[in-house]
């Protein structure tokens, strides 16, 4: 695969509300750990290379096991996914298969699970992935190269 246009740095200012509401949503009180999984559960319906390489390293830097992240795809069928992870996959294939309709049980499932503030910032999380999915497979970003910050090499 031939990466096409490294967008990030074409068009830099485009970029920085993205940067800025993933700076917000890691601030927002939504556990670490529950953001990495619905960014890989994204990018995983969306075919995202670049993506899932990038999450499923920022997962296991933040402590994900390998085991959840395996499972990730057949979650429902999996007991290592707490009720409040449960509730956000379901939402996060509901939001991001959006054309499908998202359902009232869907939707109640998430609301005993989050506050208001909690479900829009999670639907915010999975609208930005979600876009994220669309520039680097547009674009064909190509895997392999990220490291976690925390785990960098200089």
């Amino acid at each position: 695969m031939t990466p096409r246009i490294d967008f990030p740095q074409v068009s830099a200012e485009a970029a920085k509300p993205f940067l800025r509401l993933g700076a917000y949503l890691a601030a927002s009180g939504l556990e670490t750990s529950l953001l990495e999984l619905v960014k890989i559960r994204a990018s995983q319906i969306n075919s995202c290379a670049y993506c899932l390489d990038m999450h499923t390293k920022d997962a296991r830097a933040a402590g994900e096991t390998e085991q959840r992240i395996y499972l990730l795809n057949a979650w429902h069928e999996s007991p290592f996914f707490s009720e409040r992870e449960r509730a956000a996959l379901a939402w996060t294939e509901a939001v991001t298969l959006v054309s499908d309709g998202v359902s009232d049980e869907v939707y109640e499932t998430a609301r005993e699970q989050f506050t208001e503030k909690e479900l829009v910032d999670l639907t915010w999380a999975i609208a930005l992935i979600n876009g994220w999915n669309r520039m680097a497979i547009s674009f064909r970003s190509l895997p392999g190269t990220y490291e976690p910050a925390q785990h960098a090499h200089a």
